[in-house]
Formats: C-alpha cells, structure tokens, sequence
C-alpha cells in the first residue's frame, strides 16, 4: 500500500486561508479529492492522509466527512484546542471516528517556546491513550523547543513535519541538523519527506538541492522513521504538478532497498498512523 502521508483539502475562502498570498494565487481555489485521486493514480500511490490547514472544529468536521466519502483517504490529522482545559475530553471524543489518526497545531505561528507550555504538553499528553499520533510542524529555530517537548512526552507517537522547515533556498544547513540529529534520537519520532520544494526556489529547484537535506534525514532517522508526504496542494506553488514532488522522492530513494522504499513510500506511515 503506498500512501501520501501528508496533504490537504479546503473549499477555499480568503478569510479561511489568508496566509495564501498574492505570490500563491496558483493554489487560491478550492482542492478536493476529485482533483487529488488522478494525481495519485499517475504517481501509483493508493491512499494519503489528509492534513488540517485550519485551526478549528470545523476542520475535524470537514475532513473526516471527505475520508467517510472517499476510501482513499485513509487517515485524517486533525485539530483541537490542546491548551484549552477540556482538551482531554476533547480528543476522546475526537478519537471516535474511525479515520482520526492524529492531531496538529499550526506551532510554526507560536512563539518559539510554544511547545514547552505546560497547558499544552498536558493536552498531547491525552492522545497516546487513544492511539493518536501527535504531528510537530515547526520551523529549524524552534526545534530545540521541540526537543524538550518530545522529551517530556516519551509515551507519545511523533511526526515531524516537513523536516522542520529548512531554508534551502538560503542553504540554511549546519545548526538545522544538529537539531534535527538530536530530535531524531527519540526513538518515538518520526519524519516527514515532505514540503521541501516550497523551501526552495519555486519553479527553479534541481534535485541536487535537496539531497544533503534528505541525506541527513535518512541518517539521522533511518529508513523506518521516515515518510513520504506530497504537501499537495501546497506544493504546486513550488513544482509544476504532483508528479514531480513524487519522482524528486522516489529518485533520491533508489538508493534504498526494496524494503526500505516501501516503508518509505507507505509501509511506516500504514505503521505510525495504524491505518486500517
């Protein structure tokens, strides 16, 4: 089963989504699973995770509704208040539907000691007893936030995003993985290959520019904590269409054994996300 573990759907609105600028116009209309299901055929991929892009209710409402209707999507991440003191109850009865994999808070917003908030760290604290995966989107300056806070939840299943926002096009490096090597040694966390084109020149990227990046990634993580994610339709900001986020990965990964690109490409996030 090969799967997508990261993309998103919206009906958009410019009240909903206003980070989407005047330089990310392509991506300002709505994106569906009508319009992703013909992607994933061409690229051989059978399912995806749907990710939130909004921090509300309604977000859990509107994707585990698509997931219901579409038996390719396989598995939402979704959002709750999980600094609110309800957070508990609130992720149990989140947990109930049956395609609820996992949770996420846009943390890249936050100030950068975000994550060590007690509050916080108390409401991720509920999801391990359900079996929800907590996703960390940050940027590189506040992985060291990140560190302490999977640290203090070592009962708790982590995805990181988009390995934590590197400044490729910039050729930010050397502090970024020290970071994430020391992030990686929890043996609890894992890794996303994903929203990597959109750190780096759009349209104007080579695959090259990415290889130290994911080289690391692989060394830091190993081939069983690591995952492929489109970040569609974000990404096509930044590439000319699905297609080539899914080739850039699947050409470093040939240097990977057939096992270790399967896992790669679906078997860790089937794992991680305990997809049905």
């Amino acid at each position: 089963m090969r799967i997508d573990a990261h993309q998103h759907f919206w009906r958009y609105s410019e009240q909903d989504y206003g980070w989407i600028d005047a330089r990310m116009a392509r991506i300002a209309r709505d994106y569906l699973p009508a319009q992703l299901q013909p992607e994933l055929a061409v690229a051989g991929v059978d399912g995806c995770i749907a990710v939130q892009a909004r921090c509300s209710a309604a977000e859990n409402t509107f994707l585990l509704e698509l997931a219901e209707q579409h038996a390719f999507v396989r598995g939402v991440v979704g959002w709750a208040d999980l600094c609110a003191a309800d957070a508990p109850a609130v992720v149990a009865a989140l947990a109930r539907a049956p395609k609820l994999v996992g949770l996420r808070h846009i943390v890249q917003a936050e100030p950068d000691d975000f994550l060590r908030r007690a509050d916080f760290q108390r409401g991720v604290r509920s999801l391990a007893a359900h079996g929800l995966v907590y996703d960390v989107l940050v940027y590189p300056r506040q992985l060291p936030a990140a560190i302490d806070f999977v640290r203090a939840l070592s009962g708790q299943s982590f995805v990181l995003d988009h390995l934590a926002k590197p400044d490729i096009a910039g050729g930010q490096f050397d502090a970024w993985a020290r970071d994430l090597r020391e992030l990686a040694r929890a043996s609890h966390v894992a890794c996303k290959l994903s929203g990597l084109v959109t750190e780096a020149r759009w349209q104007q990227w080579q695959p090259d520019d990415f290889r130290r990046y994911l080289d690391t990634a692989l060394e830091a993580f190993g081939p069983q904590r690591l995952l492929f994610g489109s970040d569609w339709p974000v990404c096509l900001v930044a590439a000319a269409d699905y297609r080539a986020v899914h080739d850039l990965l699947a050409g470093w990964a040939d240097r990977l054994g057939p096992a270790d690109r399967d896992a790669l490409f679906g078997g860790n996030a089937a794992r991680i996300y305990r997809l049905s």
